[in-house]
């Protein structure tokens, strides 16, 4: 889920800051270490640990942050695009929903 932020902004020759959440943040701590071996240079892609309401919030008003791409709960969600519309500063939100799944009208439920 990690790359599907980070990887286009890489791409593209710009630096970014991945923050996790607080809950599940080991993976995103080894994509750092997996960017480092394969030699991305140093501050091109900085992954930033730490509390939502602390670490994220800053990020979300810091004026230097150009853009904010998070996927999560809608109240947190709210809070970031009020931080960001202050410094008139381009939000991408996924909000809401846990693990959606489409069942199309041709599945065999019944089949194991």
């Amino acid at each position: 889920m990690a790359t599907w932020k980070v990887a286009p902004a890489l791409a593209a020759g710009c630096a970014a800051i991945l923050k996790p959440s607080e809950l599940a943040s080991v993976t995103c701590l080894e994509l750092g270490e997996i960017c480092r071996e394969v030699g991305l240079p140093p501050g091109v892609l900085n992954i930033l640990s730490g509390l939502g309401h602390e670490a994220g919030a800053s990020l979300a008003s810091h004026p230097d942050v150009d853009k904010i791409a998070f996927t999560g709960s809608s109240a947190t969600g709210s809070r970031i695009m009020t931080a960001a519309a202050q410094l008139i500063k381009p939000v991408s939100l996924e909000l809401g929903g846990k693990s959606p799944i489409l069942v199309f009208e041709d599945v065999e439920l019944d089949k194991g």
